[in-house]
């Protein structure tokens, strides 16, 4: 036998330590992966928390609070709002693709649209909206002249909010109670605005107090009337009434005031208030003040509450404060249907050109130069319609698809319909008329603070659209 062989006892406590040394290594080489992997901080991206600051880590639907934005801040979709990372990525489609900085969303594919019915009771439905900070009730319009709470998806229906049933005039299938906002400070204030024509048919807008935000009923006897009118000495019938009322995000009360079915004297003469849009002070002055940059401030050359002019009946307008956009729908006579996107900082003093154009093309001004006028992001003719119903930019969770989708129908064809614009040209059409079928007579679309929307129908259905999935 050969001599036994020997291992030096230092050499094999050399060989454990550089063992124990490489594990040590390999761990937290293992442990730095995972860190990156759940912050984004590798260049590849995480992909569970969504590195754009939102909070559901599903591709940026809900846009994040970085740059205050939330719910998403580009027409075609959320995603590409959260901060100024570079990393987000730009969805292109809704929110669905979250790019190199989150994760698609956690819904199935949309299928399609549903309505969900709540209410039925109720005729002649002409509006829905909440009040800010309200999450639970929806406020509901009807144009005999009361407002309803609905709660829960429930209809609250004795006593309503508000009964102006005796002060109402509703003749006319156009007049009736028609427009209601709640002050952006309504949680501390209790104040809201409604506009409604009276039993003299005269056009009114009045300020009303609740006790508190969470009241369920208002006080009817605490009525301000910031102004009325009669319809003009040549209306040929009682309607273009107008009807919208919007707080902006600059805080300024807007209102919608229809040609009073009198387009010669009234479509292209802005000393009137009748075929405007207004825009109010309504925190300053007695019963109002004239905010700066409204065009004839001054009184000179038009009336001083005169925000934009030559419109028809925008019976419906919506203000996208994501985009900063009004975007109006004024019902057209024999021709056109149209839809106008105003940018909120420097429309004013635009003319949309009635009755000398009507949508895209020359009315009363046979030659006319469409160009003279603000044109039309959308018109169509009468053999797809007659009376378009404006809606609102849908920025609701349910759908985050459909992100900058701004919704609107006909109140003869029945059909409904929504595209996404970018900079005043559409860049995304959807027709969901097959989903739904045609719904006959939809007065309105209501929206609510989580931005979901509503259908609102002369017969009295208060619908919601939603997802099929």
């Amino acid at each position: 036998m050969g001599a036994p062989q020997y291992t030096s006892p230092r050499r094999s406590t050399d060989l454990q330590v550089f063992i124990l040394l490489i594990a040590v290594i390999i761990l937290v080489a293992g442990a730095v992966t995972a860190v990156q992997a759940v912050t984004g901080d590798d260049t590849g991206g995480g992909d569970t928390t969504a590195a754009d600051g939102g909070d559901t880590g599903d591709g940026g639907t809900t846009g994040g609070d970085t740059d205050g934005s939330s719910g998403g801040g580009s027409t075609d979709g959320a995603g590409s709002t959260g901060g100024d990372t570079g990393d987000t990525g730009d969805t292109g489609d809704g929110g669905t693709d979250a790019g190199d900085g989150g994760t698609a969303t956690d819904l199935p594919p949309l299928q399609g649209l549903a309505l969900e019915t709540l209410v039925t009771e109720l005729a002649g439905l002409t509006y829905a909206t909440q009040p800010p900070g309200e999450t639970d009730r929806l406020f509901v319009l009807q144009r005999s002249g009361r407002i309803f709470i609905v709660e829960n998806d429930a209809l609250v229906s004795d006593p309503p909010y508000l009964d102006l049933r005796d002060r109402v005039g509703a003749n006319g299938i156009e007049q009736g109670l028609l427009g209601l906002d709640f002050h952006p400070e309504f949680e501390t204030n209790g104040r809201f605005f409604v506009y409604y024509t009276d039993t003299g048919g005269r056009r009114q807008l009045s300020e009303f107090r609740a006790s508190s935000a969470d009241a369920d009923q208002a006080d009817r006897d605490t009525e301000k009337v910031l102004f009325e009118f009669e319809q003009p000495p040549r209306a040929t019938e009682p309607r273009h009434y107008g009807g919208m009322v919007m707080f902006g995000p600059d805080g300024l009360l807007y209102v919608s005031l229809g040609d009073g079915a009198n387009a010669s004297d009234q479509g292209q003469n802005p000393e009137t208030l009748f075929a405007t849009i207004v825009r109010l002070d309504v925190d300053n002055g007695d019963p109002y003040a004239i905010p700066a940059g409204n065009p004839f401030e001054d009184g000179d050359g038009g009336r001083p509450e005169v925000w934009v002019w030559g419109v028809r009946n925008p019976w419906r307008f919506a203000i996208d404060p994501v985009e900063n956009v009004m975007i109006v729908a004024d019902v057209g006579l024999d021709f056109r249907e149209e839809i106008d996107v105003l940018d909120l900082d420097t429309a004013a003093g635009a003319n949309l050109g009635w009755p000398n154009v009507e949508g895209d093309v020359c009315f009363r001004e046979a030659d006319c130069d469409i160009t003279d006028y603000h044109v039309p992001i959308l018109a169509y003719a009468h053999d797809d319609g007659c009376s378009i119903t404006g809606g609102h930019v849908y920025r609701g969770e349910a759908m985050p698809e459909l992100h900058g989708h701004y919704f609107y129908t006909d109140w003869c064809a029945g059909w409904l319909r929504s595209f996404v614009q970018e900079d005043g040209a559409i860049i995304e059409e959807a027709d969901w008329t097959e989903d739904i079928g045609r719904t006959a007579q939809i007065n309105a679309f209501g929206i609510d603070n989580n931005g979901e929307l509503y259908i609102l129908t002369h017969s009295g259905t208060l619908a919601r659209i939603v997802p099929v999935r």
